[in-house]
């Protein structure tokens, strides 16, 4: 597999946030968003056992397969690799592909790419969908138009040229929308505010 990078920290939005979580992220993406905070074209190729020993450092058990766009190359049998192992995964996704069987959470974050595929790529739905919020990207459709989640959230863009500044713009739309659709929920990204490497 091509990997960006190994860390572990705390999950830094969404429903676990705060949680502390071996993130792998994977290279490559089948998208160009302009908001993106990956540099995706590089990586270093590793067995699945190198992977292992990698992460076998540290304590926690929740892996984040993450990217670029982690389906291009995580499998039913990287994922069932890492399952025997104990581990508990989930996956942040665009949407775009379907994911891996036997993970334990997914989180998906679609663009306007993957609306039209989102009922085909997940029939049994998603641990929560994630929008990212900005100036000029859509607002999420209703939820009737989704597939199931556990949650809802948007999540606002940043902005800069390490995309770790607060678009206060955003953040209004996101707190606006919320109070519009309180079905939904506000999901800070508290990584970016803080720092966490």
């Amino acid at each position: 597999m091509l990997v960006n990078e190994i860390f572990y920290s705390l999950q830094g939005e969404g429903v676990h946030m705060g949680k502390a979580s071996i993130f792998i992220r994977l290279s490559r993406c089948n998208l160009r968003c302009s908001f993106c905070d990956t540099e995706f074209d590089s990586g270093v190729e590793m067995t699945l056992e190198e992977i292992r020993d990698a992460i076998a450092v540290y304590p926690g058990r929740r892996i984040i397969w993450t990217g670029g766009e982690p389906t291009l190359q995580l499998t039913d049998e990287v994922v069932a690799y890492f399952k025997a192992l104990g581990y508990f995964q989930s996956i942040e996704t665009n949407g775009t592909r379907r994911p891996p069987r036997g993970l334990d959470y997914i989180t998906c974050s679609p663009k306007r790419e993957a609306m039209r595929l989102l009922h085909q790529n997940f029939p049994e739905g998603v641990g929560e969908f994630r929008f990212p919020i900005g100036r000029d990207v859509d607002l999420p459709p209703a939820i009737s138009d989704l597939p199931p989640a556990g949650a809802y959230l948007v999540s606002p863009i940043f902005v800069g040229e390490t995309q770790n500044d607060v678009d206060r713009e955003a953040v209004e739309l996101c707190v606006k929308y919320v109070l519009e659709h309180p079905e939904w929920q506000l999901s800070l990204q508290m990584h970016k505010l803080i720092h966490i490497p």
